[in-house]
């Protein structure tokens, strides 16, 4: 099965050839006469020192060769960075030092972590134990769904969740015998983690990140269980509409199909194994570790990183050095570390201030707007965010600040502001570039799925989601105490 990243792609994001033409011609010269236009019009700002405006010429560049090529994304990220440090955009430190963020060695540990679980045989053990529920294929769907939501509050990021999901899937891809079943179960999975991730604050790292800001801004705070109150409610809502657009739209029923291997029945009952019960234990106690980094002092890559290295433990250990390292998506790990480091350039150099500034300075028109038009502008800005922003993190370090001035400068209630914004935020499904999770499972051949088919489910699931923020705020979230 070869995914695609555009209607038009034959070959997945991570395989295109050497020597390969990634872009067409006709294609090409409009982009390279975009490429000019936009170089031209930046380098023409007065505001924008030198650096912020290399920074934000590769930054464009790099964005549309995301979206509109099947370039690697990996590569892509790290050209542009070498590219701003070669035009003495930036330092080399900014190179190096893209490596040394938190979220790429969370990633890092996750991917060994999950490698544990199928190693150990967690991962066909919980494939039986789907089996032994579901018994059809069109029940898979449901179960799948139901099982994701208690990840969310207990595994932190949306990639560690997607790297540890990812042997289940390989597991249920080997029994289903339909493409287009094969390739539903590959599209649910990612979806279903990014729209829980806003049932917990530990959902995903922008969330912390933007209580950070939001405390730093203002002293105000919200608290784990106030962000469950909240948050819980709607996502369990957001992922059973998806759930039933990915089975409307691309699920295709075998009534008469049965994929239950003959000896499954009776497997779930077998024993622990030693190796299965070593990585069942060491999770629950990264997972322990994780809900009390306040207590402790460590955070959530290092714990992460110290469980991945007791996996790997000689003798001790489910698995040796190698087999670990060999889990790891090094693509996704430098295109993860890349894009970071190029929002990184953006904030230091200037370049989101001064975008601030554009953008916001023509909302002001909302202090005689009724409020229904600023809770709207709020939404759509921050669901749409995903766009022209890849990074999740990366948008929550770009627009929490502007969304916390400008509920300032509205006198709105800063932890409302703050709250729909990144949940908002966590709808990030339309191309497999926008979300960590999208493209571990997009870049895994043997789990992929057709990248038209995301785009199609997000022209759906996008209105669903804007529509479902207003009705719960002016339903749920108002009774529960949230209001701007």
């Amino acid at each position: 099965m070869k995914p695609e990243y555009m209607p038009s792609a034959d070959q997945p994001l991570n395989k295109a050839g050497p020597g390969a033409p990634s872009i067409r011609p006709a294609k090409g010269l409009w982009m390279l006469s975009g490429f000019a236009g936009c170089s031209i019009w930046i380098a023409s700002v007065e505001h924008l020192s030198y650096s912020g405006k290399t920074a934000f010429i590769f930054f464009i560049i790099a964005m549309a060769l995301w979206i509109f090529t099947k370039m690697p994304a990996g590569w892509i990220a790290l050209g542009a960075l070498v590219c701003i440090v070669a035009l003495k955009g930036a330092p080399p430190s900014l190179l190096y030092e893209s490596i040394a963020e938190e979220i790429v060695w969370l990633m890092i540990g996750s991917f060994i972590i999950g490698e544990s679980v199928k190693t150990s045989g967690l991962a066909a053990r919980f494939t039986r134990f789907m089996l032994l529920r579901a018994r059809k294929p069109e029940h898979f769907l449901w179960w799948l769904a139901f099982v994701i939501q208690p990840l969310t509050f207990f595994i932190p990021s949306t990639s560690g969740r997607a790297a540890l999901t990812l042997p289940i899937v390989r597991e249920l891809h080997a029994l289903l015998k339909n493409d287009q079943q094969k390739k539903s179960v590959a599209m649910l999975l990612p979806v279903m983690i990014l729209l829980a991730s806003s049932a917990t604050v530990i959902g995903a790292g922008s969330h912390i990140i933007g209580i950070g800001l939001l405390n730093g801004a203002t002293g105000a705070d919200i608290s784990y269980v106030t962000w469950v109150i909240w948050g819980a409610p709607f996502a369990l809502v957001m992922c059973g509409l998806a759930l039933l657009c990915v089975k409307i739209m691309f699920w295709k029923d075998e009534p008469q199909s049965n994929i239950i291997p003959s000896g499954h029945q009776y497997s779930e009952k077998l024993p622990l194994s030693g190796s299965e019960k070593k990585t069942l234990g060491l999770i629950a106690g990264m997972v322990v570790l994780w809900m009390t980094e306040g207590w402790h002092g460590y955070d959530i890559a290092f714990i992460t990183m110290a469980g991945a290295m007791l996996l790997m433990l000689p003798s001790i250990g489910i698995m040796e050095w190698k087999q670990g390292m060999k889990s790891v998506s090094w693509n996704l790990i430098m295109f993860v570390a890349a894009a970071t480091a190029l929002g990184k350039a953006l904030v230091e150099n200037g370049v989101v201030d001064w975008l601030q500034q554009i953008v916001f300075s023509k909302l002001r028109v909302l202090e005689t707007a009724p409020p229904f038009i600023t809770l709207l502008i709020i939404i759509l800005v921050s669901v749409t965010s995903h766009l022209y922003i890849t990074s999740h993190t990366t948008r929550a370090v770009v627009m929490i600040p502007a969304f916390i001035v400008l509920g300032q400068t509205l006198q709105l209630n800063a932890s409302a502001v703050v709250f729909l914004t990144l949940v908002g935020m966590n709808y990030c499904i339309t191309f497999p570039v926008s979300s960590k999770a999208l493209l571990l499972y997009y870049e895994d051949e043997s789990v992929s799925y057709p990248a038209k088919d995301l785009v199609k489910l997000s022209m759906v699931c996008m209105p669903l989601y804007v529509g479902v923020m207003l009705l719960f705020y002016y339903t749920y979230w108002q009774w529960t105490g949230l209001r701007l």
